[in-house]
């Protein structure tokens, strides 16, 4: 018992240190004591643990016990119906505040802010300068040229925009030939134009954007320096290759930095809408697309549980101090999220932008490759799962995290990776269990008889909801090609009745893939979604 004690004694000690090495932490193997990586690989299995022994559960009580597991469906559908009107509000709200935030004219409001106070004291809207930077890999240039030529008519001066275009040296030729395309065509427009080429041969990193990115923010660090511009000026916003900005977007994002409580402990997030090709997509990757929107905006109006995802900025400031993004993880985009959460002793947030940009959906040259590239796609994301092991484990060691934002944060992120993987399958097909395979006499009862009609009635009303996304669908999709008629905008809506398949294929199976791989140890790499017009 002594030495037990003792033992923890001393791994006590160990987390009150004042060191942040566990912030370059990728997985469990990184750690540096065989006591962390053990820790470390408990908290990876614990998603695909939690999910499989859920699912495990109500089969075996649907067998078992089958009115109590009856009983439980029914219950759980019903906080699955209060849960769906409860998240449409949140949706309607966020995109009443995105439409209004559309029509501001945020130039002339930025005009008009008095100098800064507080961490930016005495700083000014003409200050600001902004750095994007674009990781690529294989994606043409026709899906490049479209984002570069959305920046020509942002109403930021491009004088104070500098841009960084970064390629994979593993790519080859065909990169560097689209960079020197976009560096020919729009290279002399902006403050300074980069192009950057990472290595493929860096000890300790994964072929992933996160690398890409760090290569390139360093790279932009010394062009910032050279200029002489004050690191606390420098907004660094970081988006796939593919994303169109907005003609204020850079303005709406330099109004959010001025005006943030906090603007050095905060990320910047707008809602990403995939719809550059959504004419083109298949219904039920138009789902998807719209469901991913429909989700962020639901974030955004509970910024208690908003962590930064795909396109995002962040004050250079920080992003110096955190060391950039990490390069030995796939989700790099929400990692950095927590990232800045641990090293900041929990003082950081991500600030809802309530503003639109515009992405790709999943587009292949075929059905069945859509198909393919939409689930790869999607497991990639939920493989963002990762994440939970590497914060959890932050909070273990970092004693200075208030322990109300540790049960909040850890509360939060584990429900919504047992929901990701487990909901729609418990909702959508084990409601048939007990009067599948429940034992005894419950098949000749009244529960037996009308269970599947009661959650079939809930789930439709549920499904009403529905109906506003539908709406709000039509109101985000761009003009329609000439070569589509009219009659297109029916499909559009009627494609709703796709989402209870997609909430599966598209959503549970992805999830509880990547978390089953994750808690087998047969981790993932940073699979690139193609991209093509």
């Amino acid at each position: 018992m002594a030495r037990m004690a003792c033992s923890v004694s001393s791994w006590r000690s160990d987390m009150a240190e004042s060191t942040y090495d566990y912030l370059k932490y990728g997985r469990a193997a990184d750690a540096s004591t065989p006591r962390d990586r053990f820790i470390y690989r408990l908290l990876e299995i614990q998603p695909g643990v939690f999910a499989w022994l859920t699912l495990a559960a109500v089969v075996a009580v649907s067998y078992w016990s089958p009115a109590f597991a009856a009983a439980f469906i029914i219950c759980f559908d019903l906080y699955w119906l209060v849960k769906t009107v409860y998240l449409s509000f949140h949706m309607n709200h966020s995109f009443r505040l995105m439409r209004a935030n559309q029509r501001r004219d945020w130039m002339s409001e930025l005009r008009e802010l008095p100098p800064a106070v507080g961490e930016l004291a005495g700083l000014r809207p003409d200050d600001l300068v902004h750095v994007l930077i674009l990781p690529m890999a294989t994606e043409p240039y026709e899906v490049v040229r479209e984002s570069f030529a959305a920046l020509l008519g942002t109403s930021w001066p491009l004088e104070r925009l500098i841009v960084v275009l970064g390629i994979e040296a593993r790519v080859g030729e065909s990169g560097r030939q689209v960079a020197q395309h976009i560096r020919d065509e729009f290279g002399g427009r902006f403050l300074r134009f980069l192009v950057t080429e990472h290595p493929d041969d860096i000890a300790g990193e994964i072929r992933g954007k996160g690398s890409n990115e760090t290569w390139a923010g360093k790279r932009a660090l010394q062009a910032v320096n050279e200029l002489g511009i004050p690191h606390r000026n420098i907004i660094v916003s970081v988006f796939d290759v593919d994303t169109v900005a907005p003609k204020d977007f850079f303005a709406c994002l330099a109004y959010n930095y001025l005006t943030a409580e906090h603007p050095l402990r905060s990320s910047y997030q707008p809602i990403p809408i995939f719809s550059n090709n959504i004419w083109h997509a298949p219904a039920f990757a138009r789902v998807f697309a719209f469901a991913t929107t429909f989700w962020q905006m639901i974030q955004q109006s509970r910024p208690e549980q908003l962590v930064t995802f795909s396109s995002q900025s962040i004050g250079l400031t920080a992003l110096i101090d955190i060391g950039f993004w990490q390069v030995n993880v796939v989700s790099e985009d929400s990692q950095i999220f927590w990232k800045c959460l641990l090293r900041y002793d929990g003082d950081w947030r991500t600030v809802p932008m309530y503003y639109p940009v515009y992405m790709d959906a999943n587009v292949a040259p075929s059905f069945w490759g859509t198909v393919r590239n939409q689930y790869k796609q999607i497991r990639r994301w939920h493989y963002g799962v990762e994440n939970n092991a590497y914060f959890l484990f932050g909070f273990i060691k970092n004693m200075r995290i208030s322990l109300r934002v540790k049960i909040h944060q850890a509360f939060t992120m584990i429900e919504k990776a047992h929901s990701s993987s487990t909901n729609a399958l418990i909702i959508f097909l084990l409601g048939w269990l007990p009067v599948t395979i429940g034992r005894g006499h419950f098949g000749q009862t009244v529960l037996s008889y009308s269970l599947p009609r009661i959650t079939e009635t809930i789930m439709l009303l549920a499904m009403v909801g529905l109906i506003t996304s539908a709406f709000i669908s039509i109101l985000l999709l761009p003009p329609r090609p000439t070569n589509f008629g009219p009659f297109r905008y029916v499909w559009m809506v009627l494609q709703w009745v796709l989402f209870p398949i997609n909430f599966i294929l598209f959503g549970a199976i992805p999830a509880l893939d990547a978390q089953t791989r994750l808690m087998l140890g047969k981790y993932m790499g940073f699979w690139v979604t193609p991209k093509q017009r």
